[in-house]
């Protein structure tokens, strides 16, 4: 159980609005992870996305600008969803954690329980109909197993909000940097963006060539 404390925090963070919300993530101290960060990464885009899209951590480019996805992992994503007819605005982007581990290491399971309030009050906020996770770090920890991405990609899941309100249908793809080091991977990409597609239910169909 946490401390009487840290559950009063808990429960504040949960009250939030997205102001209160972002100030709180700019000046938090939950774990060892804001004694490296140059910024905090809040999460950028729509805040009424019907897609939300959850990575692992921030990297270098991410912690010196103070934004998601701005690397070559995050111009391969606009590429991908560009290549459906989306832009980054359009969608929500977040990660399990606000600030960067250092060396871009996978966030630790302490770093990634501290920073559990802050995302699960942007998807309360947000209320998606659809979280895509990005890569293994960001699935196994909205989904609470050990799975590698490849035994979970494919299938419909769902994601549980700690409100105790109802499930959230998740899929798991790659996170874009497994297309930067394996490029003759890409046609999974496209295949689970195509599925995602499917699952927004989108009465508008699209036309558009695999990245």
């Amino acid at each position: 159980m946490p401390k009487p404390d840290l559950a009063a925090e808990q429960h504040a963070i949960a009250n939030m609005d997205w102001d209160a919300l972002e100030a709180s993530v700019a000046e938090c101290r939950r774990c060892k992870l804001c004694q490296t960060r140059t910024k905090t990464v809040f999460g950028t885009g729509d805040r009424q996305a019907e897609l939300l899209f959850v990575g692992e951590g921030p990297g270098q480019d991410e912690d010196r600008q103070g934004e998601p996805f701005v690397g070559r992992a995050g111009q391969l994503l606009n590429k991908m969803l560009a290549a459906v007819g989306l832009t980054r605005e359009q969608v929500y982007i977040a990660n399990i954690v606000k600030c960067r581990p250092p060396g871009n290491r996978n966030p630790e399971p302490d770093e990634a329980s501290a920073c559990r309030p802050y995302l699960e009050r942007q998807i309360a906020l947000i209320q998606p109909k659809l979280i895509v996770s990005l890569g293994a770090v960001s699935a196994n920890n909205l989904l609470g197993n050990t799975e590698a991405v490849g035994r979970l990609r494919g299938k419909r899941h769902y994601y549980q909000p700690g409100n105790g309100t109802a499930p959230i249908p998740l899929l798991v793809t790659y996170h874009p940097s497994y297309y930067l080091r394996s490029p003759a991977e890409k046609a999974k990409g496209w295949q689970d963006l195509q599925m995602i597609f499917k699952a927004l239910s989108k009465s508008t169909p699209f036309k558009a060539e695999a990245p």
